[in-house]
């Protein structure tokens, strides 16, 4: 047989050199810069090969550590053996095994996290490109762009840090992860881990928190829920969030109808089921464990920390993140502020009472903010942010309408018409209003010092007008007084609401001879982690000057004089003070405000809540008292309390002006053109310290010495009428 010979291939042609084009390649053009990607792509792989190969895998089960609470008593070493209160997780924490968890949780949870998670290798590229096309799209279900492995790792090992070199460290454990454990052991750590809000760590604990029942019995449209909580889990809870919690559960749904874990019918009856149905009533975090001082009222104290600790860090760090909380309370001045509440508030039907004390540095050193916590836990020392209401200031106000009168120059020589009552034509939105002084009791001819002595309501609403309301507003601001106050005449009388917080902390400034400090209940907050104890909040020091020291000192003054000879004299007790009392309208709210040289304290009294007509009870008939003011109780609770903790100690002396400034003594008549009438003629010299004490001459009884000078033509008002006691 004659083989096949191949063809004979043909010859090949001449090779002709290319003609230059007079332009590179592409590629030879950018060779510099191609190579040095090159060798930047072999670093990095080279670097997570290395992160993948050298980072050790930590411990297995990382336990959540509880959060402590200590007391001003302890500087150092917060913890279970010195603290007042635990934060923790660790009761809230359930570990379940793989094999004993639902499976419509495990199919929920794969659903709304990870389609993939059997699937891929720890990371999912196609997950991350699916999760950036549907948040492109808008697409109403949704899932996010790291694996269940990835989230395991960071909430095990890894902190909530957005870096690059984070998120490297956390595909590299994450694939050493699935290397060393399986696919259901990941998954049950992951479920035993995850933070479902409500301090439960895990959907053991989630279980009980949100339908209190076992995991183990948790149906298709508890899993749905539970599920939709793991991407952000204090935003939508049934019972606040209603809304957001059936839209959540309705989307973890239709990605299981999805990947056909249930029918989309099955999915409508379940949306017809009411996002509430099951749910329980959230526990009263607040309760954990044994709290120092429950018995004198430090819950509130307790409470008010928590919720600042949780805004600024958030539930889970807050129940697991291991905090060591440095706060600023005093049990033993929180027992005297307890002691001297109900020991005067000692009868059926009383008024509550609350009472804020602050240091020269601003720190609260006691809080009372109601009488049973299990009751109500609205914390009326601290107003709207206790969950509560402000309440009227009275004549408390009026220091600080005194103060801005004194930073304008006006003397507290100047003399004013003190009538029984004052009419200003349409100084009140173009209405007339009327000022009385409590009882319409004439008081003749005072000066700023005897005004503030007397409270007289007359007097001030002069004073506001010639300083302005604005300017009023602003100084009450800067010395303290955090509320929102209308920029209205009235507020000199005190109807802006505000808290004792409020009210203590613009008087401390006065005591600090002008000096501001922040009110802090937190000293300090430290954070144990695997490297040790770190310090993650310091309180600093916030000292502004707002009122330099002669015009504290004359505001201080006058206040004086109002324990020594006015309306304030039942919170005398023998040392330096200074305070004012308030009473709004109709006996419904009772302040006494003062201070020593290096301590403050706020009382308030009131009913908090509304009666059956809709009103707030008057404290009329208290104790035998026709009406309850700010010198008759609250000044009585001021001095029980500041007697006992001043006992034994040095509590300074304020410094006496050396002199009044002659300062504007006249120039009221300058505010408005509008012509002031009084509705009787000042002929009367005697005040009423109180409703229940006699009457007084206007300088005969007072310690402070008086000096008329030029009398101040009345100005208009826009004002309310104030008790003035």
């Amino acid at each position: 047989m004659t083989r096949r010979r191949s063809p004979t291939p043909p010859a090949r042609a001449a090779k002709v050199s290319p003609k230059p084009s007079g332009r590179r390649s592409i590629l030879w053009r950018h060779r510099r810069g191609l190579f040095l990607l090159g060798l930047l792509a072999t670093a990095v792989v080279g670097g997570v090969a290395a992160v993948v190969l050298n980072v050790p895998l930590p411990s297995s089960d990382p336990l959540l550590q509880t959060s402590f609470v200590c007391s001003a008593a302890v500087s150092e070493g917060c913890g279970p053996e010195n603290a007042m209160a635990a934060f923790s997780a660790q009761e809230d924490r359930i570990n379940v095994p793989f094999q004993e968890l639902p499976e419509p949780l495990i199919e929920a949870v794969l659903a709304a996290e990870d389609r993939g998670f059997y699937r891929h290798g720890g990371i999912d590229p196609m997950g991350i490109g699916r999760a950036l096309y549907q948040d492109i799209r808008n697409a109403g279900v949704t899932q996010g762009g790291s694996t269940i492995t990835q989230q395991y790792v960071k909430n095990a090992y890894l902190t909530s840090e957005r870096s690059i070199v984070r998120k490297v460290k956390e595909a590299a454990l994450a694939v050493k992860v699935e290397r060393e454990l399986s696919k259901d052991e990941i998954l049950e750590r992951y479920l035993n881990t995850v933070y479902f809000g409500r301090g439960a760590y895990g959907v053991g604990a989630a279980a009980r928190a949100y339908y209190g029942k076992d995991v183990r019995e948790v149906g298709v449209p508890e899993a749905a829920f539970l599920a939709s909580l793991i991407r952000s889990p204090t935003s939508a809870d049934p019972l606040t969030e209603s809304e957001e919690a059936t839209r959540r559960r309705g989307t973890v749904l239709a990605a299981m109808v999805e990947e056909g874990y249930i029918t989309a019918t099955d999915r409508a009856a379940i949306d017809e089921t009411p996002i509430t149905t099951g749910i329980a009533a959230p526990r009263d975090r607040t309760g954990l464990g044994l709290v120092a001082g429950a018995d004198v009222g430090s819950m509130y104290f307790v409470e008010a920390v928590r919720q600042q600790v949780a805004d600024q860090y958030g539930e889970e760090t807050l129940y697991g993140g291991g905090l060591r909380i440095y706060t600023t309370i005093d049990l033993d001045m929180q027992a005297a502020a307890w002691d001297a509440v109900v020991s005067t508030l000692d009868e059926p039907g009383d008024p509550a009472a609350a009472l804020v004390a602050l240091d020269d540095h601003g720190s609260v050193k006691a809080m009372v903010g109601g009488r049973d916590f299990k009751a109500s836990q609205v914390n009326l020392a601290l107003g709207t942010k206790g969950g509560g209401s402000g309440r009227g200031a009275g004549s408390s106000f009026k220091p600080f309408v005194l103060a801005e009168a004194i930073r304008e120059g006006i003397s507290l020589k100047a003399t004013y018409k003190a009538p029984g009552q004052m009419t200003f034509p349409k100084a009140n939105a173009g209405q007339d209003w009327r000022v009385r002084n409590y009882g319409k009791t004439e008081q003749g001819t005072l000066n700023l010092i005897d005004a503030t002595r007397v409270s007289s309501n007359t007097v001030f609403a002069q004073l506001m007008l010639q300083v302005g309301p604005v300017d009023a507003v602003k100084m009450a601001n800067s010395l303290g007084v955090s509320a929102t106050l209308p920029e209205v005449p009235s507020v000199v009388l005190g109807t802006g609401e505000v808290s004792p917080l409020d009210m203590a902390a613009g008087y401390s400034t006065f005591a600090n001879r002008g000096v501001r400090n922040e009110p802090s209940m937190i000293a300090r907050i430290e954070q144990v982690g695997e490297d040790g104890v770190t310090v993650i909040d310091q309180a600093a020091p916030s000292g502004r000057r707002v009122l330099s020291e002669d015009e504290a000192d004359l505001v201080t003054y006058c206040l004086r004089g109002v324990v020594e000879g006015g309306t304030g004299k039942a919170a005398a007790f023998g040392k330096p003070v200074a305070g004012k009392t308030g009473t709004t309208q109709d006996n419904k709210d009772a302040w006494f405000v003062g201070y020593t040289p290096k301590l403050t304290a706020a009382v308030w009294l009131g009913f908090p809540d509304a009666g059956p007509d809709g009103e707030v009870p008057t404290m009329n008939n208290i104790h035998g008292l026709p009406g309850v003011t700010g010198g008759s109780l609250p000044a009585e609770i001021w001095r029980k309390f500041m007697e006992r903790v001043t006992e034994g100690t040095d509590t300074g002396t304020f410094r006496s002006p050396e002199a009044f400034p002659e300062g504007t003594s006249s120039g009221a008549g300058e505010v408005t053109s509008t012509s002031l009438e009084a509705s009787t003629s000042s002929t009367s010299s005697s005040v009423p310290e109180s409703p229940t004490t006699t009457s007084s001459t206007s300088s005969s009884t007072t310690t402070v010495p008086v000096a008329p000078t030029t009398t101040v033509t009345p100005s208009t008002s826009t004002t309310q009428r104030d008790r003035g006691a």
